[in-house]
């Protein structure tokens, strides 16, 4: 699909922070969309009205904004954009998991369709980011993952890390220190009761981690 030119990387910004709160279940409330984007309720109230007046998201009661079949599109092209982009920075030019989101953030908007669909080949057509995440495909399809977590792991039961989260770099150092990074292996230890911490076992060492955090990363 082609990018639209009259979209700044404001509003492509805004679109795509509006599809990660409706995929999370979250509503995308005034508050909601000013935290996500790091702004004021009245900057994020602007930029709703002028995406709703693009015919790119509709504003719903009790639900703030919700985005169009055409703002969905924009933000899975965006998303597509951003995901390619981490992948070749992390295969190709060897840039770890805490940095590529922030690279990937400043590139996205200038990339073209042709030097898009030139990455994804020379990629191989990958279906997933650095981060576990699926990359939509050029029909801007986007397939979830079967939705289990370390969280949901019993005592003894082992897995493979799918996912991890992808916005905070710091987090992201300290669980490729502990070995909890796509690819690697992982067993539940124990789980502590009154929602104490859960232990794990990866790269032959034993850790403790928050349910919070262990229900942020992503298992098969």
């Amino acid at each position: 699909m082609p990018a639209t030119p009259d979209l700044t990387p404001a509003a492509q910004d805004y679109l795509k922070a509006i599809y990660a709160l409706e995929a999370a279940g979250a509503r995308t409330t005034t508050s909601a969309l000013a935290d996500r984007m790091g702004v004021s309720a009245p900057s994020a109230t602007a930029m709703a009205k002028r995406l709703a007046e693009q015919g790119l998201v509709e504003r719903a009661p009790y639900r703030g904004v919700v985005l169009t079949a055409e703002g969905r599109q924009r933000a899975l092209e965006m998303l597509r954009h951003h995901r390619l982009l981490e992948r070749y920075l992390s295969d190709r030019l060897g840039l770890s998991l805490d940095e590529v989101h922030a690279e990937a953030d400043r590139l996205e908007h200038a990339l073209s369709e042709e030097l898009e669909a030139k990455i994804d080949a020379e990629l191989g057509f990958p279906t997933h980011d650095p981060h576990g995440d699926p990359i939509p495909d050029r029909e801007l399809r986007l397939v979830p993952g079967d939705g289990r977590t370390l969280a949901d792991l019993q005592p003894g039961e082992r897995g493979s890390v799918s996912r991890v989260p992808d916005g905070d770099p710091d987090l992201l150092r300290y669980l490729d220190e502990l070995g909890l990074v796509p690819g690697e292996r992982v067993e539940v230890v124990s789980r502590q009761p009154f929602d104490g911490p859960i232990f794990v076992r990866a790269r032959g060492a034993e850790h403790a981690i928050s349910r919070d955090l262990a229900a942020r990363i992503g298992v098969e």
